[in-house]
C-alpha cells in the first residue's frame, strides 16, 4: 500500500462556480499519471477544493447588485472583477471579534484538512495550490499554525483536530499563483515573515522529504507579483519566482490574465513534477 498525498486548491478572489478546480484536478491527474504510471491518480493524490468564498457569496451578490442599480457604469466586466477582488480583500480580515470573517474563511480550509486527513491519512504529506486571494489565506491560515496559534479562532478550531496534517506539520509543497501576497505585506514591519516550507516538523514523518515554494506570477498580471525580493525571509523561504505566460491570445496580454493561471501548462507541469518527486519519495520509488 502507497502512502497517499493531501492536496487542498483553494481558488482566487470573487465568487467562481463550486467546480472551479474540476479543470485543474484533471490537467493535474493526467500529468501525474504519465509520469507515474498509474491507472487511478484519484487513488494516490487525494484533492479536495476550498471553496472559501462562499463566506461572503451572499453579501457579495447583493452589494453588485445595488451598485449596478445606483448608476450606469462602463467597463462592467472588468468593474465585477474589481469589486470582487476587493470586498472579498476588505471582508477578509483579522478582527478581536469573537465572531469574525477571517476566522469563518480559515474554518472552511480547516474542514478541508479534515476530510483530507480521512481521505489520505493524518500523516500525509501536505500540498496547497492557491490562486490569488487564496493564497494570502493559506498563508494566514499556516502562519497562525506555525507562529501565532492565539489568531487561530472558535469556528477553526471546531473543524481541525490535533493531527500531524491538521496542525500543517505535514506541509510540504506549496504553490501561489498570481499572488498579491506582496501587497499584504505592507501590513507588516519590513513586510513581514513568511511561512516555513515544508514545514520544520516534516521531518518527523519524512526525513528526506524536501518540499518546495514556487510562486508563479504573470508579469501582465497587476495583482501579482514576485515575492523573493520582499527581504531576506522571503528570499529563503520561496525556492522560485516563477515568470509565466497565463492565458490565451485574449487573456495572456492583459489583466484578465489573472484568472488563468488554474489551467496553464507553464503552471501545472511544475505542479504535476513537485508532486512526482514527493509521491516517489515518501513511497521510496
Amino acid at each position: 500500500m502507497t502512502q497517499k498525498l493531501a492536496v487542498a486548491i483553494l481558488h482566487g478572489a470573487g465568487t467562481p462556480e463550486k467546480n472551479f478546480a474540476e479543470d485543474m484536478i484533471g490537467k493535474i491527474y493526467k500529468g501525474f499519471t504519465k509520469e507515474v504510471k498509474v491507472d487511478h491518480p484519484e487513488q494516490e493524490l487525494k484533492i479536495e477544493p476550498v471553496y472559501w468564498s462562499s463566506i461572503f457569496e451572499a453579501e457579495e451578490a447583493r452589494l453588485w447588485r445595488k451598485l449596478q442599480g445606483s448608476a450606469d457604469l462602463d467597463y462592467l466586466r472588468l468593474r465585477r472583477f474589481a469589486v470582487e477582488f476587493l470586498a472579498d480583500a476588505v471582508a477578509y480580515q483579522p478582527s478581536s471579534a469573537e465572531d469574525n470573517n477571517y476566522d469563518k474563511v480559515h474554518a472552511v480550509l480547516a474542514q478541508a484538512l479534515n476530510q483530507l486527513k480521512e481521505r489520505a491519512g493524518s500523516t500525509a504529506p501536505l500540498c496547497i495550490i492557491s490562486h490569488s486571494l487564496g493564497s494570502v489565506v493559506a498563508s494566514n491560515y499556516f502562519y497562525d499554525l506555525q507562529f501565532k496559534h492565539e489568531n487561530i479562532g472558535i469556528h477553526t478550531k471546531k473543524y481541525s483536530s490535533q493531527t500531524p496534517l491538521e496542525k500543517g506539520e505535514t506541509l510540504a509543497l506549496f504553490y501561489t499563483l498570481g499572488s498579491p501576497m506582496a501587497l499584504w505585506s505592507l501590513r507588516f514591519i519590513d513586510f513581514g515573515l513568511p511561512i516555513r516550507v515544508p514545514s520544520p516538523m516534516v521531518k518527523k514523518y519524512y526525513q528526506h522529504l524536501q518540499g518546495e515554494w514556487l510562486n508563479f506570477y504573470d508579469k501582465d498580471d497587476i495583482l501579482a507579483y514576485p515575492l523573493k525580493g520582499l527581504n531576506d525571509h522571503y528570499q529563503r523561504a520561496v525556492m522560485k519566482d516563477v515568470q509565466v505566460n497565463a492565458g490565451g491570445l485574449l487573456t495572456g496580454w492583459n489583466p484578465f490574465s489573472h484568472s488563468r493561471y488554474d489551467t496553464d501548462q507553464s503552471v501545472i507541469a511544475p505542479i504535476v513534477e513537485g508532486l512526482v518527486r514527493t509521491w516517489r519519495e515518501v513511497n521510496k520509488l
